[in-house]
């Protein structure tokens, strides 16, 4: 597939057990995103062409910008969760689910 983009549409619903995290695959590879649906995950990787780490980069941050637009319109009274490390991926300590206190 030299030369050739793979796309492809996907479409899921995050479960309670859903996360997003960073994974490091050793020395010398670039970090991944790796999202987790509670039963499908994705992992999306550096793109192996000269600014594929800037492209990366660039894409995060439309990804976090557009996912805090989203999450405000949905649950316009919540607070953002505190999430701490557990194995791979990122937790919210609050339970699945939640967003803040009183939620």
């Amino acid at each position: 597939m030299s030369g050739q983009t793979l796309r492809f549409t996907a479409s899921g619903s995050p479960g309670h057990g859903s996360s997003a995290g960073v994974v490091r695959y050793g020395e010398g590879h670039p970090p991944a995103l790796v999202i987790s649906l509670d039963t499908v995950d994705v992992l999306l990787s550096v793109a192996p062409f000269p600014d594929g780490l800037v492209a990366m980069a660039n894409f995060c941050r439309v990804l976090a910008r557009e996912s805090a637009r989203l999450a405000a319109e949905i649950d316009p009274d919540g607070e953002p969760a505190p999430v701490e490390r557990s194995g791979r991926h990122w937790i919210n300590p609050a339970g699945p689910g939640l967003s803040g206190p009183g939620h």
